[in-house]
């Protein structure tokens, strides 16, 4: 629910510092009214809005233009309305990997990533990486074919940057060895499974970058096991944070305060254990 959503705060606690006359506020719609709603509001005097599920997809639709990775990424989170017409963009890629780059000190740039999963933060994930230059993105799915279907559709955008990999054990190790970084990109380990980890400890290595797009909680069991082997691990609330800075960006051409939205999710996160949205 919208309710229990970090965005508002985050958003808020920077316009008020800034001194900038904005507000965001959550606005629960069904899919019925999508386009009712998005009529609206792009008459309004607003800068922009966030989408989330189960509208990242429909919406691109009533957009009078999209940027060329939320084309590619086939979903959008992110309206700018400038003069009336709206652009969408997907700014949940990019907010992964300035986390990462952030908290991981590591570029993109000539990297190798494995990612567990194939849904929709997947998606954006290894596309954004693509288009950012990583080497290779190697995506390990259940369903083998799902898989294969995102990897073809990275490769017509950036001719063999990524490859599909059978979830069995024996398959993953050799991939996973050549890695740099590994993603969780599935929900498990997120509350109230927090003793459940996408991949066995005895797949991981020591110089190995371990991330989770889970946060709830913050140190899921994935990121504790790689923590005890010494890997550098990332908590999926950065993902969260980053991806709302770009946003904000967007929305009004003014460079956001990390420091201040990273006290306000982190201080949320410690006080509410629901199952926090974004």
């Amino acid at each position: 629910p919208l309710g229990h959503s970090i965005s508002p705060a985050m958003h808020n606690r920077v316009f008020e510092k800034l001194g900038m006359d904005y507000c965001y506020m959550p606005v629960e719609v069904s899919p019925e009214d999508l386009g009712t709603v998005f009529a609206g509001l792009r008459r309004m005097n607003v800068a922009g809005f966030n989408v989330t599920i189960p509208h990242k997809i429909r919406i691109m639709s009533h957009l009078d233009e999209l940027d060329p990775l939320a084309r590619a990424i086939g979903a959008v989170n992110t309206i700018c309305v400038k003069n009336g017409k709206t652009k969408g963009y997907n700014t949940d890629g990019e907010g992964f990997i300035r986390s990462l780059e952030e908290k991981a000190g590591i570029s993109v740039q000539g990297k190798r990533f494995f990612i567990l999963g194939c849904g929709g933060a997947v998606r954006a994930i290894a596309m954004t990486l693509a288009f950012k230059e990583a080497e290779k993105v190697y995506i390990c799915n259940r369903t083998l074919s799902k898989a294969k279907r995102l990897t073809e559709e990275i490769n017509e955008k950036i001719s063999d940057c990524a490859e599909a990999v059978e979830q069995i054990p024996e398959t993953i190790k050799p991939f996973l060895q050549g890695c740099d970084v590994l993603i969780n990109g599935t929900q498990l380990g997120m509350n109230p499974n927090e003793n459940i980890s996408p991949i066995d400890k005895l797949l991981l290595k020591k110089n190995l970058i371990v991330s989770d797009i889970v946060y709830n909680p913050l140190m899921t069991k994935l990121l504790k096991d790689a923590q005890q082997l010494g890997c550098t691990v990332v908590d999926g609330l950065g993902m969260l944070i980053y991806q709302g800075a770009a946003a904000f960006q967007l929305w009004t051409g003014v460079e956001p305060l990390i420091k201040e939205m990273s006290e306000v999710a982190y201080g949320l996160m410690t006080t509410d254990k629901e199952d926090i949205k974004s």
